[in-house]
């Protein structure tokens, strides 16, 4: 990006920068001295550096940004405000980068994009707390747009070094949450939370990156870190996670032909379970039992179900939609009978505002009513369309490497996850930030299997990868 800028602007800028911070020192020394201003500054010379190396830095910045949001730890309140500051730049340097140099393409995925920022704007209008949902649709028109050009412009010609980037990113997350968790630290907050980033990102990427790696040790390496993706994931007893983790990567298994490496793993699993089960008979049934109650009831009654934790939540979406059928309660909001005066939150959720559904489904027919829910519905439509298309490339050919491979896994896990949880269309949680650009970044793609499938190119140039094509191009 900054090749264009002539270096006479660029020395001006920084000699005006430096005159500039030098009067505040003279004029107004206390900014230097007070937390909130230097927390400001230095944010603001991180996205100028961030917007300096726009296409490299930016996307790890804003994902970085909401993940420390997000996290139970100290820092977590600073991100809170200054991540939709980081979002809104990004939205913005990337649609200027985009009208200006035109990278792509745009078709019927982003015009039904833009629908549903529309019909989330407009559902505004019908909500008892009518601002906070304008901002929460207004949150929603930046992660798209961010979605629709920086996320974009940040694979676009960097495939492999994005996705090789990517598969580090997740091995240092990995680690960094299991060392935490020794600790005793529940760095993500809650169970829910720990499998959803697990099941949804840790798991899928580092299967795939396990599955493509040719050299020995890079393999064992992610194999590990894949491993630990999951036990964490069994540990949050978090009956979504361990669903999407679970089909999401026993379906690459099968599509993929690596029948072998499922039958290990379902073996593994089977032969610690008998172990267990003769060598600490009691123990064993103790833990079964307890698992039975945690993780598969959820502390209720077997007697009325699987589901029985969910049957509250969903009913009283079910009501709430029946309420107001057909503009729903406003995108973000929940009709709880407080009034519009009662403080609702600036940067942040409050209880007043939204309310626990236990599905991302109902939670947006709850929002934006039936008339308003189609265009939520198509979009996924047309990405459950393209991860068939990429897995039935993939079992003809036999190969994953591809961009749109991991892709399809991580969309289809984040589909089966929030039939269960309620984030798929809140833009403040880190898991929907990355979702969603993942998505948009998956619809550029698909369109390339053909021509991979007719001319042999996979996009990757880094060396194992590079072998792995050559391997599997003999295979065919």
């Amino acid at each position: 990006m900054t090749e264009r800028i002539p270096k006479s602007i660029l020395i001006a800028a920084v000699v005006l920068g430096a005159l500039v911070l030098a009067y505040f020192a003279y004029a107004r020394p206390w900014y230097f001295t007070s937390e909130a201003y230097l927390g400001g500054l230095v944010l603001v010379e991180l996205m100028a550096a961030a917007v300096w190396m726009y296409r490299r830095i930016f996307f790890p910045l804003v994902i970085v940004t909401f993940l420390l949001a997000g996290v139970n730890l100290p820092v977590g309140a600073a991100w809170t405000s200054a991540r939709w500051a980081v979002l809104g730049v990004g939205a913005a340097v990337g649609s200027a980068i985009t009208l200006k140099e035109r990278p792509y393409r745009f078709g019927l995925f982003h015009l039904v994009a833009l629908s549903a920022v529309l019909t989330a704007l407009l559902s505004a209008t019908v909500s008892r707390y009518t601002f906070v949902s304008l901002m929460k649709a207004l949150s929603l028109l930046l992660l798209f747009v961010y979605a629709g050009t920086g996320a974009r412009l940040a694979v676009t010609g960097r495939e492999n070094r994005f996705f090789v980037g990517l598969l580090t990113g997740c091995e240092a997350f990995v680690g960094i949450v299991a060392a935490f968790r020794i600790l005793g630290i529940e760095v993500m907050g809650n169970p829910n939370s720990m499998g959803a980033v697990m099941g949804v990102v840790g798991a899928p990427i580092l299967l795939w990156g396990t599955l493509v790696s040719e050299e020995l040790f890079t393999r064992r390496r992610r194999l590990l870190f894949c491993v630990i993706s999951l036990y964490l994931t069994f540990e949050s007893h978090s009956r979504a996670g361990m669903l999407a983790a679970f089909l999401s990567c026993g379906l690459f298994c099968l599509v993929l032909r690596k029948y072998r490496l499922l039958a290990q793993g379902i073996g593994i699993i089977v032969f610690f379970v008998a172990a267990a089960a003769i060598l600490q008979p009691e123990a064993f049934s103790r833990t079964v039992s307890s698992l039975t109650s945690s993780v598969v009831y959820k502390g209720h009654d077997p007697g009325m179900g699987l589901l029985a934790s969910r049957q509250t939540t969903w009913q009283d979406s079910v009501d709430t939609i029946r309420n107001h059928f057909w503009f729903g309660t406003g995108f973000g909001t929940a009709d709880n009978g407080e009034g519009p005066t009662e403080d609702v939150g600036t940067f942040s959720s409050t209880s007043i505002t939204t309310t626990e559904h236990g599905s991302s489904y109902l939670a947006i027919t709850t929002w934006v009513g039936v008339i308003g829910v189609l265009p939520f519905f198509v979009l996924q439509f047309l990405l459950l369309r393209k991860i068939i298309q990429t897995f039935v490339w993939v079992r003809r050919t036999g190969n994953a490497l591809h961009p749109a491979v991991p892709l399809a896994m991580v969309i289809l896990a984040g589909m089966l996850h929030a039939a269960l949880e309620d984030w798929l269309f809140a833009p403040g949680y880190y898991v929907c930030v990355f979702y969603w650009s993942m998505a948009f970044v998956f619809e550029d793609n698909v369109p390339s299997l053909a021509l991979a499938d007719s001319t042999g190119v996979f996009f990757w140039r880094h060396g194992a990868m590079k072998q792995g094509v050559a391997g599997a191009a003999a295979n065919r």
